[in-house]
Order: structure tokens, then C-alpha cells, then sequence
């Protein structure tokens, strides 16, 4: 017979430990179990939005929190990759690639979401040769070098900056007429382009990357300086996320139709005993702090539908 959890937790980020830190806390005998620790953040160099630290990064804040929830007894964790979900006698059966099962009265989803893709001839091919999906991890390899950034939104912006630390100069392409990132950073890129670091490229699409061993070029939809072709050393995408759901989708938990779970107030489902918190679900604002609290809310409310069963 496989152990019994009050709350498995598939997912190891800032939701994912909030939650578990609750599940401590609530004397809850909570499973975190998750591929990779940390979550999207820890690829985030500058956290300048968490209540009572000025600044800190990624990797130091998830640490931190993950440090937290497992100092309570009642919670472990486990590496590995969850791969199905069932629901069983006792609430739901969770399986990993590692073929081990673990049974739990509730599940809650802190699955996240993995970068978007551009979706053009050459991207799959020259990933890792010059297409990139992080900064933090890859824009030092560019140390006086031109990139470019394809994206608009803040998240964008802020790769670009980031970029700009090491490349010679960073090309914003983006689809729309005008980049909209949050007031701060739409400043700080503004403060970068009469520098010369940055350059806006808009309504402006990539239709092919091109190269040999490694990327040398792109295709434009539109011409840029007189040509279609650009040269470029690399190209850092940051168009958005897919959400991870498609564990919560099979057990016929409720999506919108951009795939994000769909939850209440108080972090539930559709499905009685699953619930879900972070950038999986269908919340307007997703950042470190939302995703936390709706971590602490998942597991309150798990404790309350254990309680009353």
C-alpha cells in the first residue's frame, strides 16, 4: 500500500512551498514533489516587489522558502517528475517517471508554465546555438555581441535590460506598434535607447532563423535598414507562457481557454479536493507575491475540505 498524505503538492516553486510552508504549519502531511526547485524565478536577477525586501534575486527568495516550509516535520520533498494523476479509494493517486505512486486526500497544482515558442523554421533546430529562452542563464555568452529580444511586455523589457549588462547593443523586435511594460521598466528601456543600448524594432515579426553550426541570421517579415535579412548573434525569445495543466485537464478540471486553471477565490477547482495556485491558474496579475498567496490559500482551503470530510 502506497502512504497516505493529507495534501500532495505537484509543483516545487514560490507557490508550491507557500503552500507547503501552510501545510506545516496546519500539521498537514504534505508531498511536495517537483522535477526542478525553484520555479521560473530563480531565473529572475532583480525581485524588487517583495514586502519587506528592497531587493533580493530569484534563487535567494525560493531558497528561502523552500528553506522555510521544510523545516516543519510534516512536510518532505521529492525530485522527481510527476507524469499522471488518478483519483482513488482515498482521493487521488499521484505517479512519477521514476514509477513510484503516492496516494493523497487532495492535490494541489503549482505546475507553472514553460516559455511559448516562436513557432519558426530554425527555432527548434539552433536552441542553445543562438535561441535562447532565459538571460539570467545565457545572455553572458554574448559579452559584446548584438542581440535582440522578440517580445513587448514587461517581462521582455526586463530581459532586455538584463541583456544589456554584457551585450554590445540589444534590438527589441516586437509585433505591436508600441513595447508595454510596467511605468518602471518602460523607463529604464527609454533610459537604455537614448544610450544606444537598446533599439525598438516594432511591428515587426521573425519568420525564420537561419544559420550553420550556429545561428547567424534572421528573416523578417517587414524590412529593417533596407533588407528582410538581419544578422544577429543571438536571439533571446520572451513572448509569454503555455500553463502546465494538462494533469488537471485530465482529471476534468475546469480551464479557460487559454489553458490556465480555472479557480475561486479561495484557490478551488471545479473538482472537490483539487485545488491550484501560481502562474498555472487563470488570475489577471501573476507574479511571485499572488502566486504565494494563492499557494497559502490552495492549502487552506485543502485543510478545510480534509476537516469537514
Amino acid at each position: 500500500m502506497s502512504e497516505l498524505y493529507d495534501t500532495i503538492i505537484i509543483g516545487g516553486g514560490v507557490a508550491g512551498f507557500s503552500a507547503a510552508m501552510y501545510g506545516g504549519r496546519l500539521k498537514l502531511k504534505t508531498l511536495v514533489i517537483s522535477a526542478v526547485r525553484g520555479g521560473t524565478i530563480i531565473l529572475t536577477n532583480e525581485i524588487a516587489n517583495w514586502p519587506g525586501i528592497k531587493m533580493t534575486d530569484g534563487i535567494t527568495l525560493a531558497k528561502q522558502i523552500e528553506d522555510h516550509a521544510l523545516e516543519y516535520p510534516d512536510v518532505s520533498v521529492i525530485d522527481e517528475k510527476v507524469v499522471d494523476v488518478e483519483k482513488s479509494a482515498s482521493g487521488f493517486m499521484v505517479k512519477t517517471d521514476e514509477g513510484k505512486s503516492f496516494e493523497s486526500k487532495t492535490i494541489i497544482f503549482a505546475t507553472g508554465t514553460e516559455w511559448k515558442k516562436l513557432g519558426v523554421s530554425g527555432e527548434k533546430e539552433y536552441t542553445g546555438k543562438g535561441v535562447h529562452y532565459c538571460a539570467l542563464c545565457d545572455g553572458y555568452f554574448y559579452k559584446n555581441k548584438e542581440i535582440a529580444v522578440v517580445g513587448g511586455a514587461d517581462s521582455a523589457a526586463k530581459e532586455a535590460i538584463l541583456l544589456t549588462q554584457w551585450a554590445k547593443k540589444v534590438y527589441m523586435i516586437y509585433r505591436g506598434e508600441k513595447i508595454r511594460p510596467e511605468p518602471v521598466n518602460l523607463a529604464r528601456v527609454e533610459q537604455k535607447v537614448k544610450e544606444g543600448k537598446i533599439e525598438i524594432i516594432p511591428n515587426t515579426n521573425i519568420t525564420e532563423i537561419k544559420g550553420e553550426a550556429k545561428m547567424t541570421h534572421v528573416l523578417l517579415d517587414k524590412e529593417y535598414n533596407g533588407s528582410k535579412e538581419f544578422k544577429i548573434d543571438g536571439v533571446f525569445v520572451e513572448i509569454g507562457h503555455i500553463p502546465q495543466s494538462q494533469l488537471a485537464a485530465k482529471l476534468g478540471v475546469n480551464l479557460d481557454r487559454k489553458g490556465d486553471i480555472v479557480i475561486s477565490r479561495a484557490a478551488e477547482t471545479n473538482i472537490p479536493g483539487i485545488f491550484a495556485a501560481g502562474d498555472v491558474v487563470n488570475t489577471k496579475f501573476k507574479q511571485a507575491i499572488t502566486g504565494s498567496a494563492e499557494g497559502v490559500l490552495a492549502v487552506y482551503s485543502a485543510f478545510e475540505w480534509i476537516k469537514k470530510d
